[in-house]
């Protein structure tokens, strides 16, 4: 796409007649645009997508596609493409209302050079002014999604660039994570920022699927599939189209279905129950994995070939044990939300109930402090996490105090594990073994 500030100077020029087209390629490259030529609609529209970086000249009559149909499919895929028709005397009509159809200009044969050089010249700057619009658009929209995502720990910066960068890909996704990390918010941040975003995000719980109609479910069926299907039904595969499919809890999915959904991954092609015509799907699939899916196929619990489909790219979101320094930003702010919901004054923490914040494990994650915020503003007595921190071993508290020593010393010197090593005076493979230990992996900070 066209960065901020950069002019367009793509024209793409459409014409069945070989000599025309390399006559206006001359004039268009002496008047420094980028010229595309094309002998037909068909190679065009396979050519030009939507943010083409320019505008298209087309003839309104060539054999097979004319230009007005050429121009109704682009302006389907990109209303804002400025298209330029170029009609003979008999055609006037019929590129007026072209016109008045969205079309961006028409000239009429014969014309001199310079007409059609003053419209694609304004043509470009509108084209400019609508990438760049969409361009902020993006970035405000990616800004704000990022936002939603709170800490500082260098594992959720990786995240948030992360989810950045694959935002307005296509790639599929694989993501891993313990209960109650997160998962489906990431999933919905992913589908946010992706060029799909104005198209369903179609979640499919996989746990949470009859079994019995599982089949039905997933890739729907035709009337008559089985006994009581009197109507046909679109399975949530397919109402997925041209948005997003989230399958969450994969790892719950029946082995028996699993080929059958690897083939639709794979080919993006479902066959409802009971037809024999498959149909092919246009849809990004993101997966959500609570078990670790590597061991499940090692013991045959999960179907290998589908986890190598699936962990292309894999997001493994870290449990709040392992980055404990995100805990109270994220109470403060689950604090105040709980309190706007309830109708009430959020109450002041104590350091002491802060510093016992920082020491629990959450085992139940961010839905766990989530839940523990609305007790918190609803009056509930925490007092279930002060006999926790009250009952914790010497060994634990010392423990505890060590992992943060070394999240810190990390922190400190941007994962730079050498300079971390220097600055505890730990022998590297003491230092490697608590690490290990506790659950901690230096490679969250490399990329802060």
């Amino acid at each position: 796409m066209t960065g901020a500030g950069e002019p367009c100077r793509t024209v793409a020029f459409v014409d069945d007649d070989a000599d025309l087209r390399r006559a206006n390629a001359r004039s268009l490259e002496l008047a420094g645009h980028e010229v595309r030529l094309f002998d037909g609609a068909t190679a065009a529209l396979k050519a030009i997508g939507p943010d083409f970086p320019g505008v298209v000249v087309s003839d309104l009559r060539m054999p097979g596609m004319d230009g007005l149909q050429l121009f109704r499919a682009l302006r389907e895929a990109d209303p804002e493409l400025p298209v330029i028709l170029i009609t003979g005397h008999g055609d006037v009509a019929t590129a007026v209302a072209a016109i008045r159809d969205g079309a961006y200009d028409f000239i009429t044969k014969p014309y001199p050079p310079d007409t059609l050089l003053r419209s694609i010249a304004r043509g470009l700057e509108q084209r400019r002014l609508c990438l760049e619009n969409r361009r902020l658009r993006r970035e405000a929209e990616r800004a704000a999604a990022s936002s939603v995502l709170i800490g500082q720990s260098p594992a959720i910066e990786q995240l948030r660039r992360t989810i950045d960068q694959l935002g307005d890909t296509e790639v599929d996704i694989l993501i891993e994570g313990e209960t109650g990390t997160g998962k489906t918010l990431v999933a919905t941040l992913i589908h946010r920022t992706s060029r799909r975003r104005g198209r369903p995000l179609s979640t499919v719980d996989c746990g949470a699927l009859p079994v019995a109609v599982i089949d039905s479910e997933l890739f729907g069926h035709v009337a008559g599939a089985f006994p009581g299907a009197q109507h046909s039904r679109t399975g949530r595969i397919e109402a997925a189209e041209f948005g997003t499919l989230f399958l969450d809890e994969i790892d719950a999915l029946p082995l028996a279905v699993q080929p059958k959904l690897l083939r639709a991954i794979e080919d993006r092609v479902i066959t409802p129950l009971g037809s024999d015509k498959p149909r092919q799907i246009d849809a990004r699939i993101i997966a959500a994995s609570t078990a670790n899916l590597r061991q499940a196929a090692a013991e045959g619990r999960f179907l290998s070939a589908l986890l190598y489909r699936l962990n292309g790219v894999v997001l493994r979101l870290p449990p709040l044990r392992e980055r404990r320094e995100d805990v109270p930003l994220l109470f403060d702010h689950f604090l105040r939300d709980a309190a706007h919901r309830f109708g009430r004054e959020a109450p002041a923490i104590a350091p002491d109930h802060r510093a016992m914040l920082g020491e629990h494990d959450w085992p139940g994650n961010v839905r766990e402090l989530i839940h523990y915020a609305e007790r918190v503003v609803l009056g509930v007595e925490e007092s279930a996490l002060r006999r926790e921190a009250g009952a914790l071993s010497l060994a634990d508290r010392v423990g505890r105090f060590e992992a943060a020593q070394l999240r810190q010393a990390l922190d400190d010197h941007d994962g730079r594990v050498g300079a971390a090593i220097e600055s505890l005076r730990l022998p590297r493979k003491t230092f490697y073994d608590k690490l290990k230990r506790h659950g901690i992996d230096p490679a969250a900070w490399r990329q802060r």
